[in-house]
């Protein structure tokens, strides 16, 4: 047992971001880490000014990454932070993480994981030949109905998985927002901040990680058909894409952030032999469950028989059935796994099976050779496209 809570860095998540104030909501739901130190702008002021509003120790609040590692290193083993979390725009990420992980930090990292892929297989072999922990927040795969589906898959429920149908249909990009100053639209419509890829790389990501997650199938090859129905947008805003996995099944991924009036429709089909499930991240405590010729079923967290059926959804979940769970939860169970892991390494223990439960390095490879492979067959002009292995 550690007899202290662990101590959070991070970079990024200054003022003004969305994505930074989530991660801190969600680290310390559980009680089990404290944000202690950071580097939250590449402007000093704005880094100490996101500082008071956390309430840290002015001496730990630092003016970039590279003097955070310095100072933080030169602090006491039970004083300086156990692991740092990386909320910046994309192109960030892998010098970040690999200084980091380099001096010996453990690294949460936001999805995409790196800007490029060649980035993404540099980085897998550093925490490989490290001793340390990496996380990345895929947080729709800390939904505890979302955890059900995957162990109903695996119990074999569906029979073999034949068809899969996913969307992350959204409509805030319908208009050139970025060109208003906002800042999440800015680098996210960017080529040199968000990579490759706009929407594909943004949620499509998410849409891929949440198949392969529920499903265990990997996608073997895919055909592309991207678009930037913005006039002068530079990156995709919207994306479709045919999709072939390992076992024959064939599939549909579609992502849009130009679908006018959808907010977050994260939403999944499964169908196997013998049924099939349905999820709806805007509704993400119920899981309808569907067989031929028989009344749909619906499975509702914080039920036991939830728990009953899948040891990791109980584990995700917090509140009593009828109160809903959500966004904040399902990142919140990403970090409290990573932190039962971390605390079990820390003590010499080895760490319960359900907290391994979490997006890793080979994860985030994944994402990253998923966006390539995307951009190289919407290029081409929608071709099929091998998606290489790890």
């Amino acid at each position: 047992m550690l007899n202290r809570k662990l101590k959070m860095g991070m970079v990024g998540g200054g003022p003004g971001s969305f994505i930074g104030a989530v991660h801190y909501k969600a680290a310390v739901l559980d009680g089990k880490i404290e944000l202690v130190a950071g580097a939250f702008s590449r402007d000093p002021e704005k880094s100490k000014q996101a500082g008071q509003n956390y309430s840290l120790d002015p001496q730990r609040v630092y003016g970039s990454y590279q003097e955070m590692i310095e100072k933080e290193l030169k602090l006491p083993p039970q004083e300086r932070i156990d692991f740092v979390s990386i909320v910046t725009p994309n192109n960030w990420h892998f010098p970040i993480a690999r200084d980091f992980l380099q001096a010996g930090f453990h690294v949460v990292c936001d999805k995409p994981m790196t800007f490029k892929v060649e980035e993404a297989r540099q980085l897998k072999k550093i925490v490989n030949e490290s001793d340390l922990l990496f996380a990345l927040t895929h947080n729709y795969t800390g939904y505890p109905m979302v955890k059900l589906a995957r162990d109903m898959v695996k119990k074999g429920e569906l029979g073999a998985v034949r068809k899969i149908v996913v969307q992350y249909p959204q409509g805030w990009l319908a208009t050139p927002l970025e060109r208003t100053g906002q800042i999440q639209a800015s680098w996210r419509t960017d080529p040199n901040q968000s990579g490759a890829a706009g929407s594909i790389g943004d949620i499509g990501t998410h849409a891929e990680n949440l198949t392969e997650y529920i499903t265990g199938l990997q996608i073997r090859e895919l055909c592309a058909d991207l678009t930037a129905f913005v006039d002068g947008r530079l990156l995709d805003d919207d994306g479709n894409v045919l999709l072939r996995f390992d076992n024959g099944a064939k599939g549909i991924l579609h992502c849009s952030q130009i679908s006018v009036g959808e907010e977050n429709n994260l939403a999944i089909w499964i169908y196997g032999e013998k049924k099939g499930l349905e999820w709806h991240q805007e509704h993400p405590n119920y899981l309808y469950v569907k067989e031929q010729d028989t009344p749909m079923q619906v499975w509702k967290r914080g039920n036991g028989y939830v728990a009953q059926y899948s040891p990791a959804a109980g584990r995700a979940t917090r509140l009593p059935s009828g109160h809903p769970e959500a966004f904040i939860e399902a990142f919140a169970n990403i970090y409290n796994n990573f932190a039962d892991t971390l605390i079990a390494r820390l003590t010499g223990n080895e760490p319960d099976s359900l907290a391994l439960d979490f997006p890793d390095v080979n994860d985030g490879l994944r994402g990253m050779i998923f966006i390539d492979t995307v951009v190289q067959s919407a290029r081409k002009g929608a071709v099929w496209q091998k998606m290489e292995n790890q």
